[in-house]
């Protein structure tokens, strides 16, 4: 074992560049946005730069291909990617860091696949600092401790996972375009939800749903296995991370918290990220669970619930909403419960929900398929090193 610092050079974040000294063109300026969970985001059309006078008065270090960029603000904090090849000069943003392995010593896939690891949010988590608005240092990022194995099993481990990932890549696609086929039936029968094409009745919708905010659970009553507790920092854009949740030990006494199958959950505080608006559907393989504060759960009481969580997605949502707050942007359950939506008959409601339901399926299918082409990968993979080792198939 050995800390993150012995093996990496870590250099400080950017200065913080006001928006008067950025231009369209320049040297460019990297920001967490482009961190992805062991991706770069590239995110062109919203690209900035500084000039080469103002580069000159910062104190900013160079960003080179192969090097880590590491974000220390959260969702989660920590992530991390490996910067490629670009024919252009870089330099990053405030809360950004650049991690330079010592690749004589561990590789910067190798590093780039343990900061996507469940093992070093762990050691992270202890570490993070703050209370309205939470991050990890340097300092600390530089003490997490990393098992270091021979490079050429660094290698090896780094094929696996290669395997791996691009399995997982080609399954998110297909999900992906298997919610782009909802999103065109959702148009194709309701018309644009902003434009009402077909002059459905608006309404706002505290009047049609059942609305629940968080209670506020205290951390000294955590546990390590127990109940699933949802809430903001779990909840992503259209999905629920529930590997990362905390837990309680038991449901006594907060009841009226139950989450069930199908409920809507929309994080409270910094609602948007990059990747999107952060709304979701509960599961019932991850029941039970419970709502934490800073949280909406909602259930509709006479329009269908499919038809209602699209109605967030598709219309307009995130252009209506009155995000507050400088440190913490927030929105409130009266913005959600003023939010106006079609209201279609119910018939036409039910259509969808069908539609919605058949490529739920069609989901599980291909989740299934791509466990099995997994599995062939990680046999294949550990054929191959067994070979490479003379060892005996058994």
């Amino acid at each position: 074992m050995a800390k993150l610092k012995e093996v990496c050079t870590f250099f400080a974040d950017g200065d913080w560049i006001e928006s008067s000294d950025q231009s369209d063109e320049g040297i460019r300026l990297i920001q967490t946005g482009n961190i992805g969970e062991g991706k770069y985001l590239e995110k062109e059309t919203r690209a900035k730069y500084i000039s080469e006078s103002t580069f000159n008065k910062l104190s900013c270090t160079e960003v080179y291909p192969g090097d880590i960029l590491v974000s220390r603000l959260p969702e989660p904090v920590g992530r991390a990617c490996i910067i490629p090849e670009k024919n252009e000069r870089m330099i990053t943003a405030v809360d950004c860091t650049i991690c330079r392995p010592n690749e004589t010593l561990i590789s910067k896939e190798y590093m780039c696949y343990f900061m996507r690891s469940n093992v070093y949010h762990t050691r992270l988590l202890g570490s993070v600092t703050g209370t309205t608005r939470k991050r990890i240092s340097r300092k600390n990022l530089g003490n997490v401790e990393v098992k270091i194995p021979p490079k050429g099993e660094q290698n090896a481990i780094v094929k696996q996972l290669d395997c791996l990932t691009s399995v997982i890549s080609l399954r998110s696609r297909e999900l992906e375009l298997l919610d782009e086929l909802v999103r065109g039936r959702f148009v194709e029968l309701f018309g644009d939800p902003i434009l009402n094409p077909n002059g459905y009745l608006k309404e706002t919708i505290k009047k049609h749903i059942d609305l629940l905010s968080g209670y506020p659970f205290k951390s000294e009553q955590y546990v390590e296995e127990g109940i699933n507790i949802c809430g903001g920092l779990i909840i992503m854009p259209q999905k629920i991370k529930w590997n990362e949740c905390v837990h309680l030990g038991s449901i006594e006494g907060f009841e009226d918290y139950l989450l069930k199958d199908n409920d809507i959950v929309i994080a409270l505080d910094r609602p948007w990220i990059s990747e999107g608006f952060k709304i979701a559907k509960v599961d019932a393989e991850h029941l039970p669970a419970l709502l934490i504060q800073r949280t909406a759960r909602i259930r509709a009481i006479d329009i269908n619930q499919d038809y209602l969580y699209y109605c967030f997605i598709e219309g307009g949502f995130d252009k209506y909403c009155n995000v507050t707050g400088s440190v913490v942007p927030h929105i409130s359950a009266k913005d959600i419960g003023n939010f106006e939506v079609m209201i279609p008959p119910v018939e036409l409601q039910n259509q969808f929900a069908d539609f919605v339901k058949q490529i739920d399926k069609s989901k599980v299918i291909f989740f299934f398929l791509n466990i099995c082409i997994l599995l062939i990968c990680i046999a294949g993979t550990h054929f191959r090193m067994l070979l490479s080792k003379n060892l005996p198939l058994h």
